[in-house]
C-alpha cells in the first residue's frame, strides 16, 4: 500500500506525463492559419504510415520539361512533401519521448539506461553539449531544437533555392535547399563561384538525406536561433507552427535578407501552402 507522500508523487507524475503528452500530441486543423488555436488529440501517426520510396528507386522528375507552370508547381510540391512529412513524423516521435523523459526527471523519477542513451544520442544529433543530461537548462534548450518545421516553409525554400527543382544542384546532387560545404569534392562547384572562394554546393545521396540535412541546419545552426524562438513562442501561445511566422527567422539564410523573406512569403501565399501544414496535425 502506497504512503500518502508516494501517492502524491505518483499523482504528480501522472499529471505531468499527461500534460507532456497533450503538448507533444498531434492536432487537427482544417486549414492552418497563424491565428488559429489548436485542439490537442493523442494520436501520432507511426512512421510506417509515410510511404517513402527507397533512395535507389527515386527518380527526380524532369521539372524543366513541364511547361505548364501550375502543373510544374503541383508536381514539385507533391514530390517533396512526403519526404517532409516523414521527417516531421520522426521529429514528433523524438519530441514526445523527450518531453516524457523531462516530465519524469522533474518529479524525481530515475531514468533507465535506454532513456539516458536516447538523451545522449539526441544531444549528438542536435549538436548539444552538456556534462549533465538531466540539467534543466540543457533539457529546455534541447526541447526548443527538437521540433517540427512546417511544410509550407520547407516547400517555399526548396522552390526558391532550386528553381522549382530545375537547378543542376537539385537534379545532380539532390540539393533543393542551397546548402554549401567546404571540403573539396563534397559537392558541385558553382559556375559563378569567385576565384578566391572554396565553397561547393553540397551533394546528397538521396532526397531524404537532403531533407534531413536541411532540418538539422535550421534546428541547430546559431544563425537560425530566431526561427527557433518564434516557434517556441507559437507553442507557448497555443498557436499552430506556420511557415509565414517562421520565415521571419531566416534573415541570415540568404544575403538578400528581408527581400528573401518577402519572396518566401509570396511563394507561400500565392500557392496556398499554409493548407499543406495540416500534415503537422494528423
Amino acid at each position: 500500500m502506497m504512503s500518502t507522500s508516494n501517492k502524491q508523487r505518483h499523482a504528480l507524475l501522472m499529471h505531468t506525463l499527461l500534460a507532456a503528452a497533450m503538448v507533444a500530441g498531434a492536432y487537427h486543423l482544417k486549414a492552418p492559419q497563424p491565428s488559429q488555436a489548436l485542439k490537442p488529440t493523442f494520436t501520432i501517426r507511426p512512421l510506417s504510415d509515410y510511404h517513402i520510396p527507397e533512395p535507389s528507386v527515386v527518380v527526380l522528375p524532369d521539372f524543366a520539361a513541364i511547361h505548364d507552370i501550375e502543373l510544374k508547381k503541383q508536381a514539385f510540391f507533391d514530390f517533396l512533401q512526403p519526404f517532409i512529412d516523414a521527417k516531421n513524423a520522426e521529429v514528433r516521435k523524438q519530441r514526445l519521448r523527450l518531453q516524457l523523459i523531462v516530465a519524469r526527471i522533474k518529479v524525481g523519477v530515475a531514468l533507465g539506461h535506454d532513456d539516458n542513451v536516447f538523451l545522449w544520442d539526441l544531444a549528438r544529433k542536435y549538436e548539444m553539449k552538456t556534462d549533465d543530461l538531466h540539467e534543466p537548462g540543457f533539457l529546455d534548450r534541447m526541447t526548443h531544437r527538437v521540433d517540427v518545421l512546417p511544410p509550407s516553409l520547407v516547400l517555399a525554400q526548396a522552390a526558391n533555392e532550386s528553381g522549382w527543382g530545375t537547378s543542376r544542384f537539385a537534379q545532380e546532387g539532390y540539393n533543393f535547399f542551397g546548402q554549401w560545404c567546404y571540403t573539396e569534392g563534397c559537392g558541385l562547384v558553382p559556375g559563378s563561384r569567385r576565384s578566391d572562394a572554396s565553397h561547393e554546393v553540397k551533394s546528397f545521396n538521396s532526397v531524404a538525406d537532403a531533407v534531413n540535412a536541411y532540418f538539422r541546419n535550421l534546428n541547430t545552426f546559431p544563425s537560425y536561433q530566431d526561427l527557433r524562438l518564434i516557434r517556441q513562442e507559437l507553442r507557448q501561445d497555443s498557436k499552430p507552427i506556420d511557415g509565414i511566422s517562421l520565415t521571419e527567422g531566416l534573415v541570415k539564410y540568404s544575403e538578400r535578407g528581408e527581400k528573401y523573406i518577402q519572396d518566401l512569403q509570396a511563394v507561400i501565399y500565392k500557392n496556398n501552402l499554409l493548407a499543406r501544414d495540416k500534415t503537422l496535425y494528423p
